[in-house]
């Protein structure tokens, strides 16, 4: 049975972001739209430039100061994010909807001591004293399989592996008890078996937590197992959004083809297929198709026109 609007948790409407830069403006979104429902995972895939990350820092309210939101909605639980005041995100950020970082030794304090630095985010979010937010650092620590917690806890972040302080830092966007878990490339900096451990604490996690999860990732399969959705995301817009088994099975756009290509298969030996060219400069975006330049099944009329986003079934739109 389709689940009502009123599951739905996030919505980003036409949402459009702009960069001030020495060129001139950099279009980083061109109308993203997507939405989150309770309880679901949602990745964002696609290649540095693309947009993802642009449009992860709009709905915590981090953009960098010389970004414009030109037009658009980021609907939480109805409220448009969009117009929040940064007062009233201060209620949100950290605490309705948390944020894993990208490389876990860049976002944790060097010279702090982790169990503190999780305290600290208990203290912030949660206004518990610093005995009971102890108590509850530990227990985080715990849930996110730190063996030796009570050990580990007056270590800095340099005693810890690649893998562990991935986990402290899931265990700080967890600190808010966040109701959406957003995911930044949480595995990039982390070797492959580590990897498959931390996607599967954040599965772990969403079921325990009955948390909304947005995954942003270049890499498609590493959601191949863990979404619920697909938005695939080129030059500022999405261009393919699906169920996980519409994208993997029956992929529309041509840029979803060369992602799934590029991936690598164990059981065959053929030579990996890379995507020809680069993203186009978002100053100037290319008129028509944004891929066609990269498209090697590209029409005259994709160099002219922008192809219209349309419906292939009741998930699946390219």
């Amino acid at each position: 049975m389709a689940q009502e609007k009123t599951d739905v948790i996030l919505e980003v409407k036409n949402l459009r972001i702009s960069f001030r830069a020495y060129g001139g403006l950099v279009k980083a979104v061109r109308g993203g739209s997507f939405e989150v429902k309770r309880g679901e995972t949602v990745a964002i895939v696609g290649e540095s430039g693309s947009g993802k990350s642009v449009s992860i820092k709009a709905i915590m309210g981090i953009l960098p100061q010389n970004a414009i939101i030109e037009s658009g909605e980021i609907l939480y639980n109805g409220m448009d994010l969009v117009k929040v005041s940064e007062d009233d995100f201060h209620k949100i950020r950290g605490k309705r909807i948390g944020l894993i970082f990208q490389d876990p030794l860049s976002a944790l304090n060097p010279i702090m001591k982790v169990g503190n630095q999780i305290t600290e985010a208990l203290i912030l979010s949660q206004k518990t004293s610093k005995r009971d937010a102890k108590a509850k650092a530990l227990e985080l620590m715990h849930a996110v399989g730190i063996p030796g917690a009570e050990r580990r806890f007056s270590q800095y972040p340099f005693e810890f592996s690649g893998g562990m302080r991935q986990r402290v830092v899931i265990a700080i966007a967890l600190a808010g008890d966040p109701e959406i878990l957003i995911c930044d490339e949480p595995t990039t900096a982390l070797d492959v078996t580590v990897q498959a451990r931390i996607l599967d604490l954040i599965n772990q996690i969403k079921r325990d937590r009955h948390l909304s999860v947005i995954f942003i990732t270049h890499d498609l399969g590493v959601v191949a197992n863990m979404a619920d959705r697909v938005n695939v995301m080129y030059a500022g817009k999405i261009v393919e959004s699906g169920t996980s088994e519409d994208v993997f099975f029956s992929p529309a756009h041509p840029y979803t083809w060369a992602l799934l290509s590029s991936m690598p298969d164990l059981q065959t030996k053929e030579r990996l297929l890379a995507i020809p060219g680069t993203p186009p400069n978002m100053i100037y975006p290319p008129q028509g198709d944004a891929f066609s330049v990269r498209n090697r099944d590209a029409l005259r009329i994709d160099f002219e026109q922008e192809p219209p986003f349309f419906k292939i079934s009741d998930t699946h739109y390219a």
